[in-house]
């Protein structure tokens, strides 16, 4: 099975938020899971829950923040294994085109 999650874990303060992203991006290394940030989320992918939840736990407690806004939404497809690039790529076969209008 695998887990699709977009995380979000930001530090609610005024000033450049990039240091402490950076610090809950790094604390995903320690975990068993692929992820791709974006200037969104980060988008992981785990074979358990119980390991995207952990990870997901360690990113918010990386932020060192008096408040810290964390953000997880799950796509647990049970029943058959679909990574985050094949949701894509169906996207893609539909559109005839890729996802993105920017030049690569």
């Amino acid at each position: 099975m695998t887990v699709v999650a977009l995380l979000s874990v930001a530090p609610v303060i005024e000033d450049s938020m990039a240091g402490e992203v950076a610090k809950a991006v790094d604390a995903l290394e320690a975990y068993d899971v692929t992820y791709e940030t974006n200037p969104m989320g980060t988008v992981i992918e785990a074979e358990t829950t119980d390991e995207l939840f952990a990870a997901a736990q360690a990113a918010h407690d990386a932020v060192d923040a008096d408040r810290v806004s964390t953000v997880l939404k799950i796509d647990d497809k049970r029943t058959r294994d679909v990574d985050a690039s094949a949701k894509v790529d169906v996207v893609e076969e539909h559109l005839g085109r890729p996802a993105t209008n920017r030049e690569s």
